[in-house]
């Protein structure tokens, strides 16, 4: 980090109101009117914090949702119909941005918040809620959070495998039970926005039978199906008439092209849209295809059918969460690593994954 973080932080309330804010604080925290939830930068935690919300409209229907996120992950929340609005956190990764953060607090303090969840486990995540005095502000302890959260939660990762179950759990009262069935994650698509996106791409509604495919993975590239299989998956694909359209950030132009050159039949959307306008492209998609990625989670959310190829990354953590989706790995002994890159050099979980096993599954929807 770039700034050190000071010695002391103050406390929020002065020693003399200390008895009159806990009764307040365990007054609001039954009957909540105003959250805060500090979201995730990863694109597919955002996706899957919506879970939470609709887990909590249904218990507190008038609760009024706040996401305060970083610039990556923030598109989503305009898309998650539990939103009210969305709070820009515009703080390089990396760094702590101490003042920024002060700022927002002190500009948040008037919203007059009944409770703060923070999904991330940071220490500098959790400081927006103390500074900006929400009574009740829940999270998962560790990294030196404990003067910043007062309900702390214990994070007992056997009772709780998925990164869903976990943001969850935050939203419940601990007196209930972790639900056994969650409902799938859902974001809203804007069809008018659809319309001039399609319009301004120059492209037509491909009707029925479209393929997207996801080549990407922004945490590295053990997560990342070979380029030679997405190649070999396109043509097949186009061979059989099926449509198939290219998704990714700017930072996957350089596979998406390598794709779209050797197949030229293909659209190569990589690079070309912004989050909210792939929100609504993917809904076109009839099947997905995708690594382990926030695309991946946005595509289930939308409607759209996901094969997920799973390799580096723990399928039990982060499964596809979408009804029908089906996630390939291999199993090796070797997976998941959980590493950004081969500890091996030999790439096999996804190397070994082959083209045909996808095609098997979309000859079978």
């Amino acid at each position: 980090m770039s700034e050190a973080l000071p010695e002391t932080i103050e406390p929020p309330y002065a020693e003399e109101d200390a008895f009159a804010a806990h009764n307040t604080r365990l007054a609001r925290a039954y009957d909540p009117a105003r959250l805060l939830l500090v979201g995730p930068a990863w694109v597919g935690d955002m996706v899957m914090a919506q879970v939470l919300l609709q887990v909590m409209r249904r218990r507190w229907p008038k609760l009024q949702i706040d996401v305060l996120a970083p610039l990556a992950s923030l598109p989503v929340a305009s898309r998650i119909a539990e939103v009210r609005r969305g709070i820009p956190l515009d703080i390089p990764h990396g760094k702590l941005g101490w003042k920024e953060r002060r700022r927002i607090a002190e500009t948040l303090q008037k919203e007059d918040y009944d409770w703060s969840i923070c999904l991330p486990n940071s220490l500098k995540s959790a400081l927006v809620p103390y500074w900006a005095q929400i009574p009740n502000r829940s999270g998962f302890g560790g990294n030196a959070r404990k003067m910043l959260l007062n309900d702390r939660h214990h994070l007992d990762k056997k009772r709780l495998p998925r990164t869903v179950d976990r943001f969850v759990a935050l939203g419940l009262p601990r007196r209930l039970p972790q639900p056994k069935h969650l409902p799938a994650p859902r974001l809203m698509v804007d069809h008018a926005a659809l319309a001039v996106t399609l319009q301004r791409l120059n492209i037509q509604n491909p009707g029925a039978g479209l393929v997207a495919l996801a080549p990407g993975a922004e945490y590295g590239p053990a997560k990342r199906w070979p380029v030679r299989h997405w190649i070999s998956l396109a043509r097949q694909l186009t061979q059989a008439g099926r449509p198939v359209w290219l998704f990714g950030s700017p930072k996957d132009t350089e596979i998406t092209q390598a794709i779209a050159q050797a197949v030229p039949t293909v659209l190569d959307l990589g690079g070309r849209t912004s989050l909210t306008e792939v929100i609504d492209l993917l809904s076109l998609a009839e099947i997905t295809v995708s690594n382990d990625s926030g695309l991946m989670h946005i595509a289930g959310a939308v409607g759209s059918r996901v094969i997920a190829l799973y390799g580096s990354t723990p399928l039990q953590m982060t499964p596809p969460l979408s009804p029908g989706a089906v996630a390939l790995r291999l199993g090796l002994s070797c997976s998941p690593c959980g590493k950004r890159e081969c500890p091996l050099k030999h790439h096999r979980c996804m190397e070994d994954l082959l083209p045909e096993q996808v095609l098997q599954q979309l000859s079978s929807r």
